[in-house]
Protein backbone atom coordinates (compact mmCIF):
# COMPACT_ATOMS: atom_id res chain seq x y z
CA UNK A 1 0.00 0.00 0.00
CA UNK A 2 0.84 3.95 -0.41
CA UNK A 3 1.00 6.44 2.60
CA UNK A 4 4.73 6.80 3.00
CA UNK A 5 4.31 10.41 4.45
CA UNK A 6 3.94 11.09 7.77
CA UNK A 7 1.68 10.58 10.46
CA UNK A 8 0.25 13.67 10.45
CA UNK A 9 -2.88 15.01 12.42
CA UNK A 10 -5.85 15.99 10.20
CA UNK A 11 -8.76 17.90 12.54
CA UNK A 12 -11.43 15.72 14.19
CA UNK A 13 -14.05 14.33 12.13
CA UNK A 14 -16.35 17.72 13.08
CA UNK A 15 -14.33 19.21 10.84
CA UNK A 16 -11.89 21.54 13.41
CA UNK A 17 -8.56 22.03 12.26
CA UNK A 18 -5.49 21.41 14.99
CA UNK A 19 -2.21 23.09 14.66
CA UNK A 20 -0.07 22.24 11.96
CA UNK A 21 1.82 18.98 12.17
CA UNK A 22 0.13 18.49 15.80
CA UNK A 23 -2.37 15.82 16.57
CA UNK A 24 -5.03 17.02 18.63
CA UNK A 25 -5.65 16.27 22.33
CA UNK A 26 -7.57 13.50 23.70
CA UNK A 27 -11.19 14.62 23.46
CA UNK A 28 -10.96 16.82 20.61
CA UNK A 29 -11.90 14.53 18.24
CA UNK A 30 -9.13 11.37 16.60
CA UNK A 31 -7.37 12.36 13.80
CA UNK A 32 -7.89 10.08 10.98
CA UNK A 33 -4.01 9.52 10.61
CA UNK A 34 -3.89 5.90 9.21
CA UNK A 35 -3.98 5.43 5.20
CA UNK A 36 -7.57 4.08 5.10
CA UNK A 37 -9.50 7.20 6.63
CA UNK A 38 -7.22 9.71 4.85
CA UNK A 39 -8.58 7.78 1.48
CA UNK A 40 -12.04 7.84 2.48
CA UNK A 41 -11.66 11.45 3.14
CA UNK A 42 -9.91 12.18 -0.11
CA UNK A 43 -12.64 10.62 -2.34
CA UNK A 44 -14.63 14.07 -1.57
CA UNK A 45 -11.24 16.18 -2.37
CA UNK A 46 -9.71 14.88 -5.15
CA UNK A 47 -11.79 14.45 -8.14
CA UNK A 48 -11.73 11.12 -10.10
CA UNK A 49 -9.17 10.24 -12.59
CA UNK A 50 -7.53 13.82 -11.38
CA UNK A 51 -3.73 13.06 -12.26
CA UNK A 52 -2.53 15.18 -10.01
CA UNK A 53 -3.97 14.15 -6.82
CA UNK A 54 -2.84 10.78 -7.54
CA UNK A 55 0.98 11.75 -8.11
CA UNK A 56 0.39 13.50 -4.94
CA UNK A 57 -0.84 10.44 -3.36
CA UNK A 58 1.98 8.29 -4.76
CA UNK A 59 4.71 10.72 -3.65
CA UNK A 60 3.87 12.02 -0.08
CA UNK A 61 1.25 9.76 0.65
CA UNK A 62 -2.78 10.05 1.64
CA UNK A 63 -2.28 11.07 5.34
CA UNK A 64 -0.05 13.94 4.22
CA UNK A 65 -1.95 15.02 1.47
CA UNK A 66 -5.27 15.15 3.53
CA UNK A 67 -3.44 16.75 6.21
CA UNK A 68 -1.73 19.79 3.85
CA UNK A 69 -5.65 20.19 1.89
CA UNK A 70 -6.80 20.79 5.55
CA UNK A 71 -4.30 22.83 6.91
CA UNK A 72 -4.19 24.99 3.61
CA UNK A 73 -1.05 26.98 3.50
CA UNK A 74 1.73 26.26 1.20
CA UNK A 75 0.60 24.23 -1.39
CA UNK A 76 1.13 21.26 -3.23
CA UNK A 77 2.82 21.26 -6.87
CA UNK A 78 1.08 21.21 -9.82
CA UNK A 79 -1.83 23.33 -9.12
CA UNK A 80 -2.68 26.80 -8.99
CA UNK A 81 -3.54 29.13 -6.36
CA UNK A 82 -6.69 29.35 -7.02
CA UNK A 83 -7.48 25.66 -7.47
CA UNK A 84 -5.20 25.15 -4.16
CA UNK A 85 -7.56 27.17 -2.89
CA UNK A 86 -10.44 25.45 -4.11
CA UNK A 87 -9.48 21.85 -2.81
CA UNK A 88 -8.90 23.25 0.64
CA UNK A 89 -12.02 24.36 0.38
CA UNK A 90 -13.47 20.75 -0.31
CA UNK A 91 -10.96 19.67 2.47
CA UNK A 92 -13.15 21.13 5.38
CA UNK A 93 -15.73 18.85 4.53
CA UNK A 94 -13.78 15.57 4.92
CA UNK A 95 -15.81 13.84 7.20
CA UNK A 96 -14.45 10.16 6.74
CA UNK A 97 -15.64 8.11 10.11
CA UNK A 98 -19.48 9.81 9.16
CA UNK A 99 -18.86 8.29 5.82
CA UNK A 100 -17.99 5.36 6.54
CA UNK A 101 -21.01 4.80 8.90
CA UNK A 102 -23.27 5.96 6.28
CA UNK A 103 -21.80 3.26 3.97
CA UNK A 104 -22.13 0.72 6.79
CA UNK A 105 -26.02 1.59 7.29
CA UNK A 106 -26.53 0.88 3.41
CA UNK A 107 -24.59 -2.10 3.09
CA UNK A 108 -21.35 -0.59 1.06
CA UNK A 109 -17.77 -0.98 1.98
CA UNK A 110 -14.39 0.85 0.69
CA UNK A 111 -11.78 -0.56 -0.98
CA UNK A 112 -8.05 0.49 -0.91
CA UNK A 113 -4.95 0.21 -3.28
CA UNK A 114 -3.03 -3.11 -2.00
CA UNK A 115 -6.15 -4.32 -0.03
CA UNK A 116 -6.91 -8.24 -0.96
CA UNK A 117 -10.01 -7.76 -2.59
CA UNK A 118 -8.55 -4.50 -4.77
CA UNK A 119 -8.45 -5.40 -8.39
CA UNK A 120 -5.23 -5.20 -9.17
CA UNK A 121 -5.58 -4.27 -12.87
CA UNK A 122 -6.90 -0.74 -12.02
CA UNK A 123 -3.08 0.06 -10.99
CA UNK A 124 -2.42 -0.09 -14.38
CA UNK A 125 -4.23 3.54 -14.38
CA UNK A 126 -0.92 4.89 -12.94
CA UNK A 127 -1.38 8.69 -11.27
CA UNK A 128 -5.51 8.22 -12.42
CA UNK A 129 -5.67 5.56 -10.41
CA UNK A 130 -8.93 5.82 -8.15
CA UNK A 131 -8.04 7.56 -4.43
CA UNK A 132 -10.53 4.27 -3.28
CA UNK A 133 -13.45 2.31 -3.84
CA UNK A 134 -16.51 2.19 -2.98
CA UNK A 135 -18.89 -1.21 -3.50
CA UNK A 136 -22.16 -2.74 -2.62
CA UNK A 137 -22.92 -6.04 -2.93
CA UNK A 138 -21.30 -9.37 -1.58
CA UNK A 139 -18.78 -10.97 -3.85
CA UNK A 140 -15.07 -10.48 -4.49
CA UNK A 141 -14.42 -7.95 -6.50
CA UNK A 142 -10.90 -8.79 -7.35
CA UNK A 143 -12.17 -12.26 -8.14
CA UNK A 144 -14.84 -10.93 -10.75
CA UNK A 145 -12.45 -8.67 -12.20
CA UNK A 146 -10.57 -11.73 -13.68
CA UNK A 147 -12.91 -12.83 -15.49
CA UNK A 148 -14.96 -10.04 -16.80
CA UNK A 149 -15.99 -8.47 -20.23
CA UNK A 150 -17.26 -4.68 -20.32
CA UNK A 151 -20.38 -4.04 -22.68
CA UNK A 152 -21.30 -0.48 -23.33
CA UNK A 153 -22.68 1.98 -25.66
CA UNK A 154 -25.14 4.49 -26.62
CA UNK A 155 -27.87 5.73 -23.89
CA UNK A 156 -30.55 6.23 -26.62
CA UNK A 157 -30.47 2.88 -28.13
CA UNK A 158 -32.13 0.98 -31.41
CA UNK A 159 -34.47 -2.20 -30.21
CA UNK A 160 -31.44 -3.89 -32.68
CA UNK A 161 -28.71 -2.47 -29.97
CA UNK A 162 -30.62 -3.33 -26.97
CA UNK A 163 -31.58 -6.62 -27.68
CA UNK A 164 -27.68 -7.46 -29.36
CA UNK A 165 -26.27 -6.42 -25.71
CA UNK A 166 -29.11 -8.34 -23.95
CA UNK A 167 -28.00 -11.03 -25.61
CA UNK A 168 -24.27 -10.38 -25.75
CA UNK A 169 -24.86 -10.24 -22.49
CA UNK A 170 -26.86 -13.20 -21.63
CA UNK A 171 -24.11 -15.56 -24.02
CA UNK A 172 -21.40 -14.15 -21.83
CA UNK A 173 -22.30 -15.01 -18.29
CA UNK A 174 -23.73 -18.39 -19.66
CA UNK A 175 -20.12 -19.08 -20.50
CA UNK A 176 -19.22 -18.02 -16.93
CA UNK A 177 -18.31 -14.24 -17.37
CA UNK A 178 -18.93 -11.08 -15.45
CA UNK A 179 -20.81 -8.49 -17.57
CA UNK A 180 -19.50 -4.95 -16.28
CA UNK A 181 -21.33 -1.44 -17.26
CA UNK A 182 -22.40 1.89 -16.10
CA UNK A 183 -25.81 0.93 -15.13
CA UNK A 184 -27.31 4.08 -17.65
CA UNK A 185 -30.29 3.51 -20.18
CA UNK A 186 -29.95 2.15 -22.91
CA UNK A 187 -27.14 -0.57 -23.55
CA UNK A 188 -26.16 -0.51 -20.10
CA UNK A 189 -29.15 -1.14 -18.92
CA UNK A 190 -29.78 -3.89 -21.46
CA UNK A 191 -26.40 -5.43 -20.87
CA UNK A 192 -27.13 -6.04 -16.92
CA UNK A 193 -30.79 -7.05 -17.26
CA UNK A 194 -29.42 -9.84 -20.27
CA UNK A 195 -26.57 -10.74 -17.41
CA UNK A 196 -29.19 -11.31 -14.69
CA UNK A 197 -31.75 -12.41 -16.90
CA UNK A 198 -29.38 -15.78 -17.58
CA UNK A 199 -28.93 -16.25 -13.71
CA UNK A 200 -24.86 -14.77 -14.31
CA UNK A 201 -22.91 -12.12 -12.71
CA UNK A 202 -22.62 -8.06 -13.48
CA UNK A 203 -21.15 -5.26 -11.87
CA UNK A 204 -22.68 -1.40 -12.44
CA UNK A 205 -20.01 0.95 -12.28
CA UNK A 206 -21.71 4.10 -11.19
CA UNK A 207 -20.71 8.03 -11.56
CA UNK A 208 -22.49 8.76 -8.06
CA UNK A 209 -22.70 7.33 -4.84
CA UNK A 210 -23.64 3.92 -4.66
CA UNK A 211 -26.18 4.61 -1.79
CA UNK A 212 -27.85 6.66 -4.25
CA UNK A 213 -28.31 5.01 -7.84
CA UNK A 214 -28.32 6.94 -10.66
CA UNK A 215 -30.86 7.36 -13.12
CA UNK A 216 -33.06 7.41 -10.56
CA UNK A 217 -35.50 5.14 -13.09
CA UNK A 218 -32.78 2.39 -12.54
CA UNK A 219 -33.26 2.31 -9.04
CA UNK A 220 -34.91 -1.01 -8.86
CA UNK A 221 -32.13 -2.12 -11.35
CA UNK A 222 -28.84 -1.15 -9.49
CA UNK A 223 -30.62 -2.50 -6.46
CA UNK A 224 -31.42 -6.09 -7.88
CA UNK A 225 -27.69 -5.57 -9.34
CA UNK A 226 -26.40 -5.13 -5.63
CA UNK A 227 -27.85 -8.43 -4.39
CA UNK A 228 -27.42 -10.88 -7.12
CA UNK A 229 -23.61 -8.95 -8.02
CA UNK A 230 -22.00 -5.42 -7.32
CA UNK A 231 -22.36 -1.99 -7.58
CA UNK A 232 -18.88 0.43 -7.56
CA UNK A 233 -18.58 3.90 -7.91
CA UNK A 234 -15.06 5.88 -6.63
CA UNK A 235 -17.27 8.52 -4.84
CA UNK A 236 -18.42 8.90 -1.43
CA UNK A 237 -21.70 8.29 -0.38
CA UNK A 238 -25.03 10.23 -1.14
CA UNK A 239 -22.32 12.63 -4.24
CA UNK A 240 -24.10 13.00 -7.31
CA UNK A 241 -22.92 12.76 -10.92
CA UNK A 242 -21.54 15.23 -13.08
CA UNK A 243 -20.95 15.01 -17.31
CA UNK A 244 -17.47 14.64 -16.35
CA UNK A 245 -17.93 11.99 -13.98
CA UNK A 246 -19.65 9.93 -16.48
CA UNK A 247 -16.73 9.99 -18.89
CA UNK A 248 -13.58 9.42 -16.09
CA UNK A 249 -16.02 6.73 -14.87
CA UNK A 250 -15.12 4.71 -18.15
CA UNK A 251 -11.59 4.20 -17.52
CA UNK A 252 -12.47 1.99 -14.64
CA UNK A 253 -14.84 0.31 -16.75
CA UNK A 254 -12.21 -0.28 -19.00
CA UNK A 255 -9.48 -0.75 -16.83
CA UNK A 256 -11.33 -3.52 -14.48
CA UNK A 257 -12.57 -5.60 -17.86
CA UNK A 258 -10.24 -7.67 -20.01
CA UNK A 259 -12.18 -6.01 -22.70
CA UNK A 260 -14.36 -3.96 -24.09
CA UNK A 261 -17.02 -4.31 -26.21
CA UNK A 262 -19.88 -1.37 -28.17
CA UNK A 263 -23.05 -2.41 -29.26
CA UNK A 264 -24.31 0.92 -30.37
CA UNK A 265 -22.48 4.67 -30.32
CA UNK A 266 -23.12 7.78 -32.07
CA UNK A 267 -19.34 9.68 -33.35
CA UNK A 268 -19.57 11.63 -30.03
CA UNK A 269 -20.69 8.92 -27.73
CA UNK A 270 -19.19 8.73 -24.63
CA UNK A 271 -19.30 5.13 -24.85
CA UNK A 272 -16.48 5.68 -27.37
CA UNK A 273 -14.03 6.77 -24.43
CA UNK A 274 -14.54 3.69 -22.99
CA UNK A 275 -12.90 1.91 -25.47
CA UNK A 276 -10.51 4.47 -26.22
CA UNK A 277 -9.26 3.75 -22.49
CA UNK A 278 -9.45 -0.25 -22.84
CA UNK A 279 -7.22 0.34 -26.12
CA UNK A 280 -4.55 3.06 -23.87
CA UNK A 281 -4.65 -0.04 -21.20
CA UNK A 282 -3.79 -2.26 -23.73
CA UNK A 283 -7.22 -4.50 -23.43
CA UNK A 284 -9.13 -5.57 -26.54
CA UNK A 285 -11.69 -3.38 -28.00
CA UNK A 286 -14.51 -4.74 -29.63
CA UNK A 287 -17.47 -3.68 -31.50
CA UNK A 288 -20.95 -5.13 -32.89
CA UNK A 289 -21.80 -3.58 -36.28
CA UNK A 290 -25.34 -1.86 -37.08
CA UNK A 291 -26.75 -0.53 -40.02
CA UNK A 292 -24.60 1.34 -42.15
CA UNK A 293 -27.21 4.26 -42.20
CA UNK A 294 -27.64 4.39 -38.70
CA UNK A 295 -26.02 6.88 -36.72
CA UNK A 296 -25.96 5.62 -33.65
CA UNK A 297 -23.75 2.80 -35.17
CA UNK A 298 -21.52 5.87 -36.91
CA UNK A 299 -18.75 5.43 -33.92
CA UNK A 300 -18.66 1.96 -34.04
CA UNK A 301 -18.18 1.54 -37.60
CA UNK A 302 -15.64 4.20 -37.01
CA UNK A 303 -13.69 1.90 -34.23
CA UNK A 304 -13.91 -0.92 -36.28
CA UNK A 305 -12.14 0.92 -39.32
CA UNK A 306 -9.30 1.54 -36.76
CA UNK A 307 -8.85 -0.05 -33.38
CA UNK A 308 -11.15 -2.63 -33.19
CA UNK A 309 -12.45 -6.27 -34.27
CA UNK A 310 -15.80 -7.32 -35.25
CA UNK A 311 -17.92 -9.34 -32.94
CA UNK A 312 -21.38 -10.60 -33.60
CA UNK A 313 -22.13 -12.97 -30.23
CA UNK A 314 -20.79 -14.25 -27.08
CA UNK A 315 -18.55 -16.56 -28.48
CA UNK A 316 -16.67 -14.20 -30.84
CA UNK A 317 -16.15 -12.21 -27.17
CA UNK A 318 -14.32 -15.24 -25.48
CA UNK A 319 -11.96 -16.24 -28.60
CA UNK A 320 -10.38 -12.80 -27.47
CA UNK A 321 -10.31 -12.36 -23.98
CA UNK A 322 -10.70 -16.19 -23.31
CA UNK A 323 -7.90 -18.91 -22.63
CA UNK A 324 -6.03 -20.41 -25.85
CA UNK A 325 -8.40 -22.62 -27.42
CA UNK A 326 -11.52 -21.07 -26.60
CA UNK A 327 -12.15 -20.47 -30.26
CA UNK A 328 -15.32 -19.70 -31.67
CA UNK A 329 -17.47 -22.22 -34.22
CA UNK A 330 -16.92 -21.76 -37.66
CA UNK A 331 -18.89 -19.91 -39.39
CA UNK A 332 -20.83 -21.09 -42.68
CA UNK A 333 -24.27 -21.11 -44.39
CA UNK A 334 -26.77 -23.53 -44.32
CA UNK A 335 -26.06 -26.72 -45.77
CA UNK A 336 -28.00 -27.59 -48.98
CA UNK A 337 -29.09 -31.46 -49.81
CA UNK A 338 -27.17 -30.61 -53.22
CA UNK A 339 -24.03 -29.68 -51.10
CA UNK A 340 -23.67 -33.41 -49.99
CA UNK A 341 -24.09 -35.07 -53.91
CA UNK A 342 -20.74 -36.80 -54.92
CA UNK A 343 -18.79 -34.49 -57.78
CA UNK A 344 -19.97 -37.01 -60.49
CA UNK A 345 -23.43 -36.23 -59.74
CA UNK A 346 -23.15 -32.50 -59.12
CA UNK A 347 -21.66 -32.52 -62.55
CA UNK A 348 -24.70 -34.03 -64.44
CA UNK A 349 -27.55 -32.24 -61.71
CA UNK A 350 -25.62 -28.72 -63.41
CA UNK A 351 -26.03 -29.91 -66.73
CA UNK A 352 -29.57 -30.20 -66.59
CA UNK A 353 -31.54 -27.27 -68.18
CA UNK A 354 -33.82 -25.34 -66.01
CA UNK A 355 -36.37 -24.54 -68.15
CA UNK A 356 -37.12 -27.77 -70.34
CA UNK A 357 -36.40 -31.10 -70.15
CA UNK A 358 -33.32 -32.86 -72.03
CA UNK A 359 -32.40 -36.01 -72.90
CA UNK A 360 -29.52 -38.57 -71.29
CA UNK A 361 -27.33 -37.60 -74.49
CA UNK A 362 -27.26 -33.95 -74.33
CA UNK A 363 -26.77 -33.90 -70.35
CA UNK A 364 -23.66 -36.31 -70.58
CA UNK A 365 -22.29 -34.39 -73.08
CA UNK A 366 -22.38 -30.90 -71.19
CA UNK A 367 -21.58 -32.86 -68.29
CA UNK A 368 -18.21 -34.16 -69.58
CA UNK A 369 -19.54 -37.91 -69.27
CA UNK A 370 -20.62 -40.47 -70.90
CA UNK A 371 -24.48 -41.44 -71.52
CA UNK A 372 -24.26 -44.55 -69.40
CA UNK A 373 -22.50 -42.69 -66.92
CA UNK A 374 -25.39 -39.68 -67.05
CA UNK A 375 -28.01 -41.93 -67.07
CA UNK A 376 -26.87 -43.97 -63.49
CA UNK A 377 -26.37 -40.48 -62.47
CA UNK A 378 -29.58 -38.98 -63.49
CA UNK A 379 -31.56 -42.59 -61.40
CA UNK A 380 -29.59 -41.46 -58.44
CA UNK A 381 -31.12 -37.79 -58.95
CA UNK A 382 -34.26 -38.90 -59.42
CA UNK A 383 -34.62 -41.33 -56.06
CA UNK A 384 -33.05 -38.31 -54.23
CA UNK A 385 -36.01 -36.30 -55.44
CA UNK A 386 -33.79 -33.64 -57.55
CA UNK A 387 -35.06 -34.66 -61.22
CA UNK A 388 -37.98 -35.99 -62.52
CA UNK A 389 -38.52 -37.99 -66.24
CA UNK A 390 -40.57 -36.74 -69.04
CA UNK A 391 -40.51 -39.44 -71.62
CA UNK A 392 -37.47 -39.59 -73.00
CA UNK A 393 -36.33 -36.19 -71.25
CA UNK A 394 -35.11 -35.48 -68.14
CA UNK A 395 -36.47 -32.33 -66.57
CA UNK A 396 -35.56 -30.49 -62.75
CA UNK A 397 -38.21 -30.77 -60.30
CA UNK A 398 -39.72 -27.32 -58.82
CA UNK A 399 -37.98 -28.37 -55.37
CA UNK A 400 -34.26 -27.85 -57.17
CA UNK A 401 -35.00 -24.81 -59.22
CA UNK A 402 -35.64 -23.06 -55.73
CA UNK A 403 -33.68 -24.54 -53.65
CA UNK A 404 -34.43 -23.58 -49.69
CA UNK A 405 -32.75 -24.72 -46.69
CA UNK A 406 -34.02 -28.35 -45.49
CA UNK A 407 -34.43 -28.99 -42.00
CA UNK A 408 -31.46 -30.32 -40.33
CA UNK A 409 -29.34 -28.92 -43.00
CA UNK A 410 -27.90 -25.80 -41.00
CA UNK A 411 -31.07 -24.37 -40.11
Amino acid sequence: MTGTGPVVGTGPDDGTAPTAGITPAAGTGPPYNDERLARVALTRVIEPGDEVGGRWLREYGPVSVAARLRRGGERLPGVTATRWAGLCARAQRMRPRRDLATAEEAGVRFLCPGDGEWPAQLDDLGDARPTGLWVRGGPSLRIWALRSVAVVGARACTEYGAHMAARLAAGLAEQGWVVVSGGAYGIDGAAHRGALGAGGATVAVLACGVDRPYPRGHARLIGRIAEQGLVVGELPPGDHPTPSRFILRNRVIAALTRGTVVVEAAYRSGALSTARSAGHLGRITMGVPGPATSGLSAGVHELLRTDAVLVTDAADVVELVGNIGQLAPPRRGPVLPRDLLDPGAARVLAALPADRPAGAADIARDATTTEDDAIGRLYELHSLGFVERHGDGWQLTRQTMSPTPQPGHGE
